[in-house]
């Protein structure tokens, strides 16, 4: 397998200790918030936003796996930079659905202590 070339984002990943930090997350929360309504024609955003939740949702998966394929046969440059786009997709997407973040972590911090096992099985069923 051939390593793709690297891609260049609309937007960086800090690598300061400081921003290490949900900082960072709540920052490029914000960015995606702002850049949303933005000319899809200049904001990698707007134009993800403007072509939908099923495009959107394609391109998590295709990130998500991206992720696994570095996580396999690649580097952990490549694995963190994978990683990095996953998570911006993902803010992207719950961004779109009107999800703030601090919901997500709020669920992690839910579960924390909790056995994987155990938190599954209190779930409604379907």
């Amino acid at each position: 397998m051939t390593a793709k070339a690297p891609r260049r984002m609309a937007w960086r990943i800090m690598t300061s200790p400081q921003s290490q930090s949900g900082d960072t997350l709540s920052r490029l929360e914000a960015t995606i918030a702002a850049r949303r309504a933005a000319d899809p024609e200049s904001s990698y955003v707007a134009k993800l936003n403007a072509s939908g939740l099923g495009k959107m949702s394609q391109k998590l998966g295709e990130e998500a796996t991206e992720t696994i394929i570095a996580a396999l046969a690649q580097g952990p440059k490549e694995l963190i930079g994978e990683s990095a786009d996953l998570l911006f997709h993902l803010m992207v997407l719950l961004g779109a659905k009107g999800v703030p973040f601090a919901d997500v972590l709020a669920e992690l911090d839910r579960r924390e202590g909790v056995s994987g096992i155990a938190e599954k099985a209190s779930r409604p069923k379907d």
